[in-house]
């Protein structure tokens, strides 16, 4: 059940953490982060994927991040699947993300360090 509002103190809290839902994904920003959730990767669970991403990058406090859903990326063997694009044009697919450690690691490695995760790595596009 949500919390309730005992002051305008409160509500502005839960605006701005709304405001911050909304900016993660909207906007044209640096990177954006594409979850496949086609049936097979939202059986393979990519609905995890999403709220782990969503969680990993405000952890990290990054705010050129933009986070979208599309359908299935036609790779069901290597679900739950991500897109990672940077504005400069490349594109890494990862793979096979069925755990918060391996979003975890993409995040740092490759979001905030700059460094892509080989580890789970389908193909880069540059």
């Amino acid at each position: 059940m949500a919390d309730k509002i005992k002051s305008p103190a409160d509500l502005l809290a839960m605006a701005q953490k709304a405001k911050e839902g909304i900016d993660l994904r909207s906007g044209a920003k640096e990177i954006k982060v594409t979850v496949h959730m086609g049936t097979c990767g939202i059986a393979a669970g990519a609905r995890d994927v999403v709220v782990n991403f969503i969680s990993e990058i405000a952890d990290a406090k990054l705010d050129n991040v933009t986070i979208h859903q599309a359908g299935c990326a036609g790779l069901c063997e290597m679900e739950p699947m991500a897109t990672v694009q940077f504005a400069d044009g490349n594109v890494y697919h990862y793979g096979l993300l069925e755990n918060r450690a391996k979003v975890h690691e993409i995040v740092k490695s490759h979001l905030v360090e700059g460094e892509p995760v080989s580890a789970y790595l389908i193909k880069a596009e540059k």
